[in-house]
């Protein structure tokens, strides 16, 4: 069982911004946030994103308000390789571009946030306009998980906190061995004592 494991966020490194991931043939999914929902998902079919402002190319990005993970062949490689249970892989072309791009889409969720042991829990209030919502969280600062309750996940939504994509110890050194990075990785488990 992996002990140690990470949350990876946007990094503050120069680079490009992409747009919401759309069908190729066209419009936009039903469902933009369905990439970070935790779930299987369908085949989507053909998927493009567009460049909204150039930067820097980066091998893993998040594009759109739904920070949907979009991830260069070498990263989806490292993905397939250290998570092949945990994640599917659509490809998706980025206008402008030649090289092949994948999103990268969780399929586990995972209830381990330690509520105790994490910082600063921002709850969506019970009377907001998505009851949906409702005993999930806005933000957490300081988050930690409990890596027992991960049941074996390498790479994983949380199940009151989908905003946060966490990460086994081993992906991560496998996502950093490829390089040039958009993200950033936040340890989630505290160091053990």
């Amino acid at each position: 069982m992996d002990r140690n494991f990470y949350w990876v966020n946007i990094a503050g490194v120069p680079q490009w911004y992409l747009t919401t991931p759309v069908p190729a043939s066209g419009g936009a999914f039903a469902e933009p946030w369905m990439f970070g929902e935790g779930l299987r998902l369908p085949d989507p079919g053909a998927i493009k994103v567009r460049v909204r402002n150039p930067g820097r190319k980066r091998t893993f990005v998040f594009a759109g308000v739904e920070r949907t993970p979009v991830v260069s062949e070498a990263v989806a490689n490292a993905f397939r390789a250290h998570a092949p249970d945990d994640v599917q892989l659509f490809p998706a072309t980025v206008e402008g571009d030649s090289e092949r791009f994948y999103i990268v889409n969780a399929t586990r969720l995972s209830d381990c946030i330690d509520e105790v042991g994490s910082r600063e829990l921002q709850r969506y209030a019970e009377d907001e306009s998505f009851p949906e919502n409702a005993g999930q969280f806005r933000w957490i600062n300081g988050l930690l998980i409990d890596p027992v309750k991960t049941e074996g996940a390498r790479v994983f939504r949380l199940k009151k906190f989908k905003t946060a994509l966490i990460v086994s110890e081993g992906t991560k050194t496998a996502l950093e061995q490829v390089g040039d990075l958009g993200v950033s990785f936040e340890q989630v488990t505290a160091p053990r004592g």
